[in-house]
């Protein structure tokens, strides 16, 4: 075996074994580009070792959505299929798994209508609603895992001839995994405890409020009662412990909805459902979107905020070092999933209701008397600098260094 061979299958076996953390007798679905067909056979090959029932592949073609949007007739993008949502509800409903390998092109639909792209994407947030909830409540084991395709390593890599650009993007994605590690698995369960220590401590804290500072950004974060830092991974309703996102660097909670007040600016490109939308500034009051703007894309943010009314309100927000392993490779790679782990962000969007005490038991009414944010969007974007201090502020008014220059205090 190449070198190259060996680390695809290491990589291949810690998104199984630690990434959906398959089980005996589960079934898996796997969403996968057709570029990365063979990291995609490798890793059905270890899901059946792990002693996976069933493993389903749902092929994607960007080329294929971007001719949808080209040539399908209007009335196509608010239609999604009721049996593609019922298919997921069912794999949830049975204990199932499901494996995202996700990598949007940053310039997929360029030139494209910005509103037939926010139509199909509302249209999908409904239909698959019920869903979601499931995810959001940790009843299914998930993972967003990453892999080269030549678009995206195109656009990260520009500056590199283009034969050297999908092997510099293979190496960041096995560095910024550590699969680089003798022992990938035993590594990353060594970075699940780092993280899980943070957590902790920021637990025991219990701050009543933030305040973030940073060039473009004056911010003021109140926190609900029994708001809960969560970090690494999770465990699923049976008990069994997944990491939702690899790689991650971060701990994350929820804000209480109401409770943010005054300006950020973001620090990296977001790339919004194929757009890029750059230079991004919002200014909230009593929790809510009162202005906004963007370099570049603002029309995007646009139809992001009317997606519904908690569109326009913040469901997350997540600590992260400036200089994390990613934050290292000194590269912007375009892609929420990476670039949020190298970066502090906040979310707009649904709150996870795991980030509240009994959350997932609570009703959408339930969760929004708590405090916290409910909407068919969650969209991450990053506010992370090595310019960015965070002051907790504790219950008797006491104020203490979290972040400093980007990094904890």
């Amino acid at each position: 075996m190449t070198v190259f061979e060996t680390m695809l299958e290491k990589y291949a076996e810690l998104v199984i074994k630690v990434g959906v953390n398959i089980q005996p007798g589960q079934v898996l679905i796997v969403h996968s580009p057709l570029e990365t067909v063979d990291l995609t056979r490798l890793i059905v090959s270890k899901a059946y070792e792990a002693g996976a029932k069933y493993v389903q592949v749902e092929w994607e073609d960007e080329r294929i959505t971007r001719i949808r949007y080209e040539k399908a007739p209007d009335d196509s993008f608010g239609y999604y299929p009721k049996w593609q949502a019922d298919m997921m509800e069912q794999l949830a409903e049975g204990g199932g798994a499901v494996l995202h390998i996700k990598v949007p092109d940053p310039e997929l639909f360029q030139g494209i209508d910005s509103s037939k792209v926010s139509t199909a994407v509302k249209a999908a947030a409904v239909a698959r609603e019920k869903y979601q909830t499931y995810v959001r409540n940790n009843q299914v084991s998930w993972s967003l895992i990453k892999a080269p395709t030549r678009a995206w390593a195109n656009k990260v890599f520009a500056d590199l001839p283009e034969e050297k650009r999908m092997d510099a993007m293979w190496e960041a994605v096995f560095q910024m995994n550590r699969v680089g590690n003798e022992d990938p698995v035993a590594a990353w369960r060594e970075h699940i405890n780092e993280l899980k220590k943070r957590q902790e401590y920021m637990n025991a804290k219990r701050y009543k409020s933030f305040h973030y500072r940073a060039p473009g950004t004056d911010l003021h974060v109140e926190m609900p009662e029994g708001y809960l830092w969560l970090g690494g991974g999770d465990y699923n309703e049976s008990g069994v412990y997944f990491v939702a996102n690899m790689p991650t660097e971060e701990i994350y909670t929820m804000p209480l909805r109401t409770g943010v007040n005054g300006t950020v600016t973001s620090t990296l490109p977001l790339n919004l459902n194929g757009r890029l939308v750059e230079g991004i500034t919002f200014t909230f009051k009593d929790g809510k979107v009162v202005e906004y703007d963007a370099k570049s894309g603002r029309e995007h943010l646009t139809s992001l905020l009317e997606t519904d009314e908690g569109a326009s309100y913040l469901g997350e927000m997540a600590l992260v070092p400036y200089d994390s392993p990613i934050s290292r490779l000194n590269r912007v790679f375009y892609n929420t999933g990476v670039d949020e782990n190298a970066s502090c962000h906040f979310a707009l969007g649904s709150a996870y209701p795991v980030n509240i005490e009994g959350g997932t038991k609570l009703s959408k009414e339930e969760l929004v008397a708590k405090g916290a944010n409910v909407s068919l969007t969650h969209v991450d974007f990053m506010i992370g600098s090595a310019e960015l201090e965070i002051d907790g502020v504790l219950a008797d008014g006491t104020i203490e260094p979290v972040f400093r220059n980007g990094s904890w205090a």
